[in-house]
Formats: structure tokens, sequence, C-alpha cells
């Protein structure tokens, strides 16, 4: 190799890593900032403790406009240039502009109830507009009236038909597929999250009868900071599993909490920048702590600072300089 082209490559990747780590930061400032905004006006930024954040391009204000159009019960709470921040169905929901860098895949799919079919219909006819089909609308041993579609923007929706009161009346359940790489580790992944979330419950594990995938899990759900979540194994081979096209927001209340997820989450599994990690399973959370946009306003050097750290530090960004 020329000298010349090896230096040429390492400059790319150091480039494409130093506008990752920016994206990162800027991505849990504007979460903050947003936090802090719905505390001034005395309300609460999530209701839900744990948010799915989506990965775009650029287009998370158009996306969530179109979801809100779609959805009942849903608004746009707030948006900036980098994050757009949305209740649909009264589920908190992030959408962050990032860039070409990450794509979302069906391994992590939302998955809203509804108890009247003319909904499903209309819904479903409406996502289809760009869209593609991966399960047809129809009736399932499951539900009599189901159908997964992917959106124009590439994320996964399970229309199904049922009771809200089965999913503790959250309208939106996300629902995790462990699929390629990950294949046969549900399980293992709900022992996990038992372990990590203190007030993990179990609310049914559904074993596949036969097959390949038999002992497998086909439906599990649990909930864990008082979200319900859906987890299952693939049924079929799928060659794409996590990644951070889809992540999971926690915000924590001090140190101590971001000490605690982000050893348990990095524990046998990736570190990355700006709060950013994976668990063992692959799937991406941010371990953000609330009151880091008053840090970043008080202190000029933080946001420098905060671009070299990967578990984010309070005192460190306090005192940098």
């Amino acid at each position: 190799m020329d000298p010349r082209s090896g230096r040429q490559y390492l400059g790319i990747t150091s480039n494409i890593a130093r506008k990752t780590r920016l994206v990162y930061m800027l991505v849990m400032e504007e979460i903050i900032l947003l936090h802090q905004f719905y505390q001034r006006i005395k309300k609460s930024i999530m209701k839900n403790q744990i948010i799915p954040s989506l990965w775009f391009d650029n287009q998370a204000l158009e996306a969530f406009e179109y979801y809100t159009e779609i959805f009942p019960n849903s608004s746009i709470y707030k948006s900036s240039p980098i994050v757009v921040e949305a209740s649909i169905m009264g589920v908190d929901f992030i959408g962050i502009n990032g860039g070409p860098i990450f794509k979302p895949n069906p391994s992590i799919s939302f998955m809203p109830i509804f108890e009247d079919k003319e909904d499903i219909d209309r819904i479903w006819q409406q996502l289809l507009d760009g869209g593609t089909v991966m399960m047809p609308l129809q009736a399932y041993p499951w539900s009599a009236h189901y159908g997964w579609v992917v959106d124009k923007y590439g994320f996964n929706w399970q229309l199904y038909l049922g009771e809200l009161a089965n999913v503790n009346n959250q309208a939106i359940v996300p629902t995790f597929m462990f699929c390629g790489e990950q294949q046969g580790n549900c399980q293992e992944a709900l022992n996990f999250y038992s372990r990590v979330f203190k007030d993990f419950e179990s609310q049914g594990v559904l074993p596949y009868p036969d097959g390949e995938t038999k002992g497998q899990v086909m439906h599990a759900q649990f909930q864990a900071q008082a979200v319900t979540l859906a987890a299952m194994d693939s049924g079929v081979p799928q060659d794409f599993s996590f990644n951070e096209g889809v992540s999971m927001t926690i915000t924590c209340k001090d140190q101590a909490e971001i000490d605690y997820y982000w050893e348990q989450m990095t524990a046998n599994g990736e570190e990355s920048q700006c709060g950013w990690c994976k668990d063992p399973y692959g799937i991406s959370w941010q371990i953000v702590p609330q009151q880091i946009g008053k840090i970043l306003q008080e202190n000029p050097d933080a946001g420098a600072a905060l671009m070299r750290m990967k578990k984010i530090d309070i005192a460190a960004l306090q005192t940098s300089a």
C-alpha cells in the first residue's frame, strides 16, 4: 500500500470518528436542554423512563410531523436542528438528526395496540405510503388483525388489534428482536435486564414449540423503569442485528445512577462517546445526566471536556478548564 493512501485512509477514519463524537455530544446536550425546558413549564419531558430514540439523516422533524398526523393522541413538544421530541399515542420519542451514519432495521420495532380494527386499517394505509410490508395485515394466531410495516423512513411498526389492559395501558410497546449474531439470546438478555433494572417485572415468556427455534423466545413482555417492553428471538434467520439506528435513553438524577447503569450496560458490552454505550447484546443506550444543560451553560469548557468522555463524569465537567 502507498503510505500516502494509508495516511489518507486514517485521516478519513479519524474525521468520521470526530463527527460521530460531535453528533453524540450535540444529541445529548439537546435532550437535556429539552428536559430543562419542560421543567420550567412544570411538565415532565418524559412520561416514560426509557425513551426510544430514532436516528435520522436530517428528517426528524418531517418524520415526527408525519407520525403525529397519522397516530392519535400525538404531538410534537419541541424541536431543534439536532433533536425533535414528541409524544406518539402518549409514549415519548426522541428523533435525532445525526447524518447518514446509522440506519434503522427491524431488530427494534414499535407495536401500537388498537382496540378498534378501523383504526388499524386507516393507519396501515397511511404507513404504506412509501413503506414496505413485512407481514401482511390479516388474522394471525396471536391477533385477529395484525400487520408489520416498515415506513418510508425505515422504522418498523407492528400494528396489533388487542386490549390495552394487557400492555399496562401503554399504547406503543417497543419490541426487541434478537436475530443475526444475537439469535437465541433473548432469554439470556431478559435475565440480564432483570438484574439491571431494579423494578423489572416479567409479564410472560412464550417459547417456540417446535422447529429450529424450539425453546427460544417467541414472545416475552416485561416492565422496566415503569415502561412496557417486548422481546423475541426471530422465527427465521436474519442478516441484521441491533445498531444505533434505534437507541434507548435513560436520564439519570445523579452520578451514582450514571455509574450504575454505565457499569451494568458496558460489562461485557461496549463503551462509546458522550454517554452512548451498548449492552452485552448490542442494544444501544444513552446514559444521560439530567443537569448537564446547566453545567454546559455555566462552564464554557465543559463542552470540550464532554467530547473527550465516554461515561459522563459530572464533577469533571463542572471543574474542567
